[in-house]
Formats: C-alpha cells, structure tokens, sequence
C-alpha cells in the first residue's frame, strides 16, 4: 500500500492514496505505517483517509493496531472519511475512540 508521509510542524501527515484498505492490503498498510510512524518523533500522527472509499473489519483493526503500536503520548488522529468508511467507525463506535477532523486541519491541507 502506498502512503505518502511529510512532517509538518511537529505532526506526521501521511495520506493514502489507495481507495480502500481490506483483507488483502491490510496488513501491508499496517506494515507501512509502522514504518513511517517509527521513523518520525513527531507526536500527532493525521492519516489523511479521504482517498479510502472502502474499510471492511479487517482495514479497522489494521488501524486500531497502528493507533495501539504508538506510544502513549502520541495520538493517531484520522481526517476525511469518506460516508462509507464514516459509518463504519460510527456503526462500530470507534468514532469515539479516534479524533475524526471532518477535513485535513487548517494549515495542514497543502503539508501532506
């Protein structure tokens, strides 16, 4: 799964650039974000989603794993979920376990 990364101003921002995180890339995309988020001290982490149109069961656990593999002071925060992948946080309450920002924070839009 590709994932774009750029820190800015102390935040990590990757945003996928595949539409949908199933079965078959899940744990690649669990993967690569292990990767990017070891590599940066930053401690807000936004995953950029707007591109995902698709998450079934194993495309969420794949991102509580990624929320569960930071360390405690740092904060996987998700920005523009698309209403599909926005019902299924909803349906399965994780929209209260994650900060959801409706769009990519102001002045982190043109970062990532």
């Amino acid at each position: 799964m590709e994932l774009l990364a750029k820190e800015s101003g102390g935040i990590l921002i990757i945003r996928a650039t595949q539409d949908r995180i199933d079965a078959a890339g899940a744990i690649q995309f669990k993967d690569r974000m292990r990767d990017l988020t070891q590599t940066s001290a930053a401690r807000r982490v936004v995953l950029d989603m707007s591109n995902i149109a698709f998450l079934d069961s194993s495309g969420l656990g794949a991102v509580v794993a990624v929320l569960k593999a930071l360390a405690p002071d740092r904060k996987l925060e998700l920005s523009g979920l698309t209403p599909t992948v926005q019902k299924v946080f909803r349906l399965t309450r994780m929209d209260s376990i994650f900060l959801i920002h409706e769009a990519m924070p102001d002045g982190l839009r043109h970062a990532g």
